[in-house]
This record gives C-alpha cells, sequence and structure tokens, in this order.
C-alpha cells in the first residue's frame, strides 16, 4: 500500500516561483472573506476612539466635590426599641440608612451613639439601652450606615489604635475601671487614624 502526498493548496515560500503579486492575491482574499467586527457607522480605529476620549476627559472641568454631609447619630429613642426593630425598613429610611459612609466616620458615628444612647460596660446594650463600642457598631449597621466591610475596616481601626497589648477592644471596653471617657477618646482616635489614611 502507499501513500500520496497531496498538493498543498498555499504555495511554499521557499519555492522560487512564489512572487509578490501572488502573496497580495493570498492577503486580498483573505481580507475579503474577513467578516466585519465593527458597526459600519464606526469608522476610528481604536487608538482615536481612546485619544478623543481622552481627550474629552482633560478638557472637561474638575468636578467640585459637593460638602460632606452633616454627620448626626440616629435618634435617641431608637435605644428603647429591641435591635431587630433597627433593620426594619421605614426605621432605616428614617435614619438615614442605607447610606455609603467611610470607616472615620463610621467610627465618628459610633462616638455620637454612645454620646446619644449612653455607654454600657460588659454587655451590648444595657437595660437603659446604653451601648458599648461594639454595641454601637452594631446599632449603626442595623439601620443601614455603611455594610459590613466599613464595619470592620473601623474595628480594625479601633483594634490598631488600641494596640495588642490591650487585648480585644470590646473586653478594653467592659474592665471595670473603664470609664466613658476614655472609650470615647479610643473611638475617636480610630477616627482620626481612619481620616488620615483617607478611609
Amino acid at each position: 500500500m502507499s501513500t500520496r502526498t497531496l498538493p498543498s493548496a498555499t504555495p511554499h515560500l521557499d519555492d522560487p516561483e512564489v512572487t509578490a503579486d501572488v502573496l497580495v492575491g493570498e492577503i486580498e482574499r483573505y481580507l475579503a472573506a474577513r467578516v466585519r467586527t465593527a458597526h459600519p457607522l464606526v469608522t476610528k480605529t481604536t487608538a482615536e476612539l481612546v485619544a478623543e476620549a481622552l481627550g474629552e476627559l482633560a478638557a472637561s472641568p474638575a468636578p467640585v466635590a459637593a460638602p460632606a454631609p452633616q454627620l448626626r447619630p440616629p435618634a435617641a429613642i431608637l435605644r428603647h426599641l429591641p435591635d431587630w426593630c433597627l433593620s426594619l425598613p421605614v426605621v432605616r429610611a428614617w435614619h438615614g440608612g442605607g447610606r455609603y459612609i467611610t470607616a472615620a466616620e463610621s467610627l465618628e458615628l459610633t462616638a455620637l451613639v454612645i454620646e446619644a444612647f449612653g455607654w454600657a460596660r460588659g454587655s451590648q446594650r444595657d437595660h437603659q439601652g446604653g451601648r458599648c463600642i461594639f454595641g454601637a457598631q452594631y446599632a449603626l449597621h442595623r439601620l443601614g450606615y455603611g455594610d459590613v466591610h466599613t464595619m470592620r475596616l473601623a474595628t480594625g481601626y479601633l483594634q490598631n489604635t488600641l494596640g495588642t497589648e490591650a487585648g480585644s477592644y470590646q473586653v478594653w471596653n467592659s474592665h471595670p475601671g473603664r470609664t466613658r471617657e476614655q472609650v470615647l477618646a479610643l473611638v475617636r482616635a480610630a477616627a482620626a487614624n481612619a481620616r488620615r489614611d483617607c478611609q
């Protein structure tokens, strides 16, 4: 049994009979067979479109930043409601829930909640509605201020400001000799650190 080799459909480049005309003909057939990928009305190259877009960005005036919104703590009446009520849509909408806030703003609001609701030692919440640091953060989270990432970032700043030698900030908050002023000083120092880092 013998095998036959089929002649190649395209000429070999090392063949002396291949000329520039043959190569040009192959290229023209290839290009004619290609399907158009862009919309027929697009006549500019990608580089021209990118240059045009960047030129428009450079020519447009810099946006004027809106003033930062005034931070207000949630109403003190909320300290009397059970925690599950804080996540009700009507309560969240009434108290600014669902709003993006930075870690620094979250910490500033935490201090304002402790001032407005009262401070608790030994539990997230006392019978009068006072909150520990974590309890104040939790109340803000339930009301929709920021998200889990914001709360974790703020927690990291609290812990870093406190330092590793003091242990967890929740345990530090519950220490028998702790005062409300010390707690507020820690939260505000953590907020200043977060603001310095643009967080």
